[in-house]
């Protein structure tokens, strides 16, 4: 029901109040997972395919719904159910938050080298690409090596 940048600024607020709220320490682990989300649906440089950023937006809507399953003002387990979620969340996304990682990496590398302004997820995968045939040559050819 929510526009997406309403959800991303609730889910942002509501990471502010997660530390004050007690929670146990493996809880304010899981949701502090969001802000890796919310970078990675907000990166204009990355841009989420549709799918994945959906499913992004679901987390961080539920998340920001503070009466969900077990109501976030309960003291120790308000939030326990929204780590839960973003667990999950975290888990189908497993791959793609790696890849992001990856680029921001990427990203990064570039900007020291002063070239950050040329820093895509095309311009990341087809260096990815390059490395990874460079990669595959190496291998057949030190397989070579060992065939004589």
């Amino acid at each position: 029901r929510m526009a997406p940048e309403d959800i991303v600024a609730a889910a942002e607020d509501l990471l502010g109040k997660v530390p004050e709220s007690g929670a146990p320490g493996f809880i304010v682990e899981r949701i502090e997972r969001l802000r890796l989300m919310i970078a990675m649906l907000s990166d204009i440089e990355w841009r989420l395919p549709h799918q994945e950023a959906s499913r992004v937006l679901n987390a961080l809507a539920y998340f920001a719904e503070p009466e969900d399953l077990i109501p976030d003002h309960i003291p120790g387990l308000g939030f326990l159910d929204d780590a839960i979620m973003i667990e999950l969340v975290v888990r189908e996304l497993k791959h793609e938050i790696e890849a992001y990682q990856d680029f921001c990496d990427y990203r990064d590398r570039l900007r020291a080298e002063g070239d950050g302004s040329s820093a895509s997820r095309q311009g990341w995968l087809d260096t990815r690409r390059k490395e990874l045939q460079a990669r595959m040559r190496r291998r057949r050819g030190a397989g070579r090596l060992l065939l004589r």
